[in-house]
């Protein structure tokens, strides 16, 4: 009589262990750390969009005032032209202090689509990985399968 293989009625099931989590957990926490620092900046960027408007606000009415007809005194006049060019330098350097907050926002924007592309990639590499993983398994079942369908035919036939 032929030797006969035993029956494995128990197939290899262990669960995926995707081996590089640890590295795509931390790609993860990178991401969001980023997307924190977007969401700062363009907070910082807002503000600063209000200060330069703020200042734009108040350019106008100091121009405003300097064309109301009256009697004013040279000393008036004089003050209400330094009053003007000091609103005047804060607007310019509020649109310089913008500026540079819309170039951090970009910087950061660069920042939050490459960690996310970083992360992306491990995620693609994971499903690839489970999805050959569940190939496997079915394929060890299948050969369980079919090792119990021909042990039976065995017995069936002797």
């Amino acid at each position: 009589m032929a030797r006969r293989r035993p029956i494995k009625w128990h197939v290899n099931g262990s669960p995926y262990r995707f081996r590089l989590e640890r590295v795509r957990a931390l790609r993860e926490r990178h991401e969001e750390q980023a997307k924190q620092e977007l969401a700062t900046a363009m907070a910082r960027r807002h503000q600063c969009e209000q200060r330069v408007d703020d200042a734009a606000q108040r350019i106008e009415i100091a121009r405003e005032a300097q064309t109301q007809v009256g009697s004013f005194s040279p000393e008036d006049l004089l003050a209400r032209q330094a009053y003007l060019e000091r609103v005047e330098h804060l607007h310019e350097s509020g649109l310089e202090s913008l500026r540079r907050h819309e170039d951090d926002v970009a910087g950061r924007r660069e920042a939050l689509t490459e960690a996310a592309q970083a992360r992306q990639v491990l995620e693609r590499l994971k499903a690839k990985g489970l999805a050959q993983h569940q190939r496997e398994q079915a394929r060890l079942e299948t050969v369980a399968l079919d090792e119990i369908a021909i042990n039976g035919h065995r017995r069936r036939a002797a």
